[in-house]
Parts: C-alpha cells; sequence; structure tokens
C-alpha cells in the first residue's frame, strides 16, 4: 500500500487577489506540495473567489487566519512600487506567519543559489549558478538572472526580462518586460525599469528609467526619489 505521507500537501494562504494571483495559483498547483486554502482580499473587494478557491477573509482578519494557516505567500501583484507588499509581508512575519519559497518545476534554478522567504520564481525563469535573490520577490516567468547577480529584496522582476552577470539591483525595484542591466551594473533601490528599457550604466538614483540606453524620466520621478 502506497505511504499516505507521501500524498500531504501543506496548507498555504495567498494574500492578495487579482491577475499576479491567477498567475501564482498555477505555479503553486503545478509544485504538487501545497494545498491552498483561500484567498485573503482587501476591505470591500468584491470577488468571492478565484480559479476556484474561496476569498476566506479581508486583511483584517489576518491574525485569526495565520492562527489557522501559518503558511502564506504575499500575491499581490507589483508594479510602480513595492510598498503594498512590503506591508503585507512585515505584516504577516508580525502575526507569526512563515512564507515558503514557491518554484516552479518548469524554472531551472542552479546549485549554490540563495533565494530568500516569500520569494517566487515562475514558470521557465532561470537563475543561474551563485546568485543571490532577496525575501518576497517577484521572477516572473522567463526572466533571467545571471551568474553571481544579486537581487534585492521585495523586487519584481518582469516576464523576459534579463539581470546579466554580476549585477546588483536594490531593493523594492521594478524591472518591466524584457527590460536588461548589463554585465556588472548595479541600480539603487527603489527604482523602476521600463519594459525594453537597457540598462547601460550603474543607477544612482532612485526613479523612473526608459530607453535603450536607459534614462531617467525626470517627470514621473516616484515621490521621495
Amino acid at each position: 500500500m502506497a505511504n499516505t505521507l507521501d500524498s500531504v500537501k501543506t496548507p498555504l494562504l495567498l494574500i492578495g487577489g487579482g491577475g499576479h494571483c491567477a498567475s501564482v495559483i498555477d505555479v503553486v498547483e503545478s509544485t504538487g506540495s501545497y494545498e491552498i486554502v483561500g484567498i485573503v482580499e482587501a476591505p470591500g473587494a468584491e470577488y468571492k473567489e478565484l480559479m476556484g478557491y474561496p476569498v476566506v477573509g479581508t486583511d483584517d482578519d489576518l491574525e485569526s487566519l495565520i492562527q489557522q494557516t501559518p503558511n502564506c505567500l504575499i500575491t499581490v501583484g507589483q508594479l510602480k512600487t513595492a510598498e503594498l507588499r512590503k506591508k503585507l509581508y512585515q505584516q504577516v512575519l508580525a502575526l507569526g506567519g512563515q512564507m515558503p519559497v514557491i518554484v516552479s518545476p518548469f524554472a531551472r534554478v542552479a546549485r549554490q543559489v540563495e533565494i530568500g522567504a516569500g520569494t517566487v520564481v515562475m514558470h521557465f525563469a532561470l537563475v543561474n549558478s551563485l546568485a543571490k535573490i532577496g525575501h518576497n520577490c517577484i521572477i516572473n516567468n522567463y526572466a533571467s538572472i545571471e551568474h553571481g547577480a544579486s537581487i534585492g529584496a521585495h523586487c519584481h522582476l518582469s516576464t523576459r526580462s534579463t539581470v546579466n552577470g554580476d549585477c546588483h539591483i536594490g531593493h523594492s525595484c521594478f524591472l518591466g518586460s524584457s527590460a536588461t542591466v548589463l554585465q556588472g551594473r548595479s541600480i539603487v533601490p527603489e527604482t523602476v525599469i521600463g519594459a525594453a528599457s537597457l540598462v547601460t550604466q550603474d543607477i544612482t538614483h532612485a526613479g523612473i528609467y526608459v530607453g535603450a540606453p536607459a534614462k531617467q524620466s525626470l517627470g514621473n520621478r516616484p515621490e521621495g526619489s
């Protein structure tokens, strides 16, 4: 008779609905390791379920929900700012929650790679040898992180973005789809790199950068930069 322990899945609570959550659900399901017990939405959200999983409460219910299901994942998306994901991550930890690392079985993660708690490595992403990724990051479909690169906490590397070898990306950065950072370049925290932009030089002042080569868009600098 088969060992029933082999089929036991870890209960997992998803915090934040919407399109990114739907994509993460597919990644979580593909691992075969977790049972999604439900989704936590913002107060006043209209949705009652997503992809067959119920909305089990709002952010106001987090304390009791985490007592029941300690393993959580932040599934709110991240575009220009990481503030909401950071706030939820810190709230979950303060309430005693735990953040597993989720890696798609269709991604390739090399040996001797460090990945922080709550990070999701999505389908067909590549994380090469000696790379380091901080906590609560999104490494989206087909994103590539090359050898020796480091990615700070709360970053989102969008679809098909590329961080080449020995780069350093500060915390809370966003790289748009197909953005590329050339070998050995550094980007300061809380910087946005637009879709298809090419970073050819170190970025030393936070802001929004677009184009090839990437230049700062002074009219759209994030607040406080």
